[in-house]
């Protein structure tokens, strides 16, 4: 996965980057340091997770929380701080109310498999095209990062690279541009009403 590659470039150890951002504060400095070990955040958050979506996801949301955890401990090993970091945030997510899923069988609502197939593939369609018309609702610089990290699969330095957007601002609207389009598909889901047919 592209976004997944480690390009890093700088030639200072973990502990000199790790003291230069507490002393900053540049976000600029944290991307750097954090992409050294995006590959092994990604790593433990599939592990826990299961799905690479939910995973990649994950991977932004524990750079948030690094954002401030990293100003407030005194860290001597980072990889390991950070892979910490990772499963701590990973094991909450399975511990929310909305990861706990109960399953009930009644035999009354089975459905033949070629119907639950073409359901499943007309309820991805359907998806897919909400996803669509959502993009478009979005602000430009939202659109063209959320399109290229989730569906080209491009790194941060290459959305930056091919856009001229600042890396902390490319961060910032993918995590925006993320949230709004799920709101929007959200109220779409809301606003769908299935007609009924009658035969007579």
């Amino acid at each position: 996965m592209a976004f997944l590659k480690n390009i890093s470039q700088s030639t200072l150890s973990d502990k000199e980057l790790v003291l230069k951002y507490k002393q900053t504060g540049d976000m600029a400095i944290l991307g750097e340091l954090y992409q050294r070990y995006m590959d092994l955040i990604f790593g433990v958050c599939l592990k826990y997770l299961k799905e690479p979506e939910t995973a990649r996801d994950a991977v932004m949301q524990v750079f948030e929380e690094l954002v401030e955890k990293l100003k407030k401990h005194d860290v001597d090993n980072f990889r390991s701080w950070c892979h910490t970091v990772a499963k701590n945030h990973c094991l909450m997510q399975l511990r929310t109310p909305r990861n706990l899923k109960t399953t009930e069988f009644k035999a009354d609502i089975m459905q033949s498999e070629e119907d639950t197939h073409l359901n499943g593939v007309m309820s991805r369609e359907a998806n897919l095209q909400k996803m669509e018309d959502c993009l478009q609702t979005l602000s430009p610089d939202q659109k063209i990062t959320v399109e290229m990290f989730y569906l080209q699969n491009k790194c941060y330095k290459e959305i930056t690279e091919a856009t001229g957007i600042e890396w902390n601002k490319v961060r910032s609207h993918i995590q925006n541009g993320r949230r709004n389009l799920k709101i929007c598909m959200e109220k779409n889901e809301e606003a769908t009403v299935i007609p009924i047919t009658k035969t007579s």
